[in-house]
């Protein structure tokens, strides 16, 4: 994620599409991602919300399922705080629409698409993909002791 940390996030059963944010990441926090955006954004009332992500270079996809809530604790704003987040918020870190949001994951499911050399070549010129030339695949359902 810190290499490419884009994310679409949305509330589950809200009705309302997924949008893209960027997502802080805290190494001290394994199993929260923190999200700068305005206090009017349709994820600010918080709730169950579900998040999915491509690594940077495609071969890593992961589907989040947690709880958003508010966190304007100035403590982790300052934290987190970067010149890409004042950009968007000319007030700063007082600018009164800004709102932090905490996304605390409580499963996760990722793919990891490496496909062996001989896979690769069944794509390419047909054939079937034995499991063994498939990426992998894994479900976290306890982060505290992933």
């Amino acid at each position: 994620l810190k290499a490419s940390p884009f994310i679409m996030i949305g509330l589950t059963g809200s009705g309302q599409h997924s949008e893209p944010l960027t997502a802080q990441v805290d190494d001290d926090q394994p199993d929260v991602l923190y999200f700068f955006t305005g206090r009017d954004n349709r994820l600010a009332p918080g709730g169950k919300a579900m998040a999915q992500f491509s690594s940077k270079g495609h071969d890593v996809f992961g589907c989040l399922s947690g709880t958003v809530t508010r966190d304007n604790d100035p403590a982790q704003i300052d934290k987190l705080w970067s010149k890409s987040v004042e950009a968007w918020f000319p007030g700063g870190k007082g600018d009164p629409n800004l709102a932090l949001l905490r996304f605390d994951i409580d499963s996760a499911e990722l793919w990891e698409a490496d496909v062996s050399l001989s896979g690769m070549v069944k794509m390419l010129f047909g054939g079937k993909i034995k499991p063994s030339e498939e990426g992998s695949h894994a479900v976290v359902n306890d982060l505290a002791t992933a």
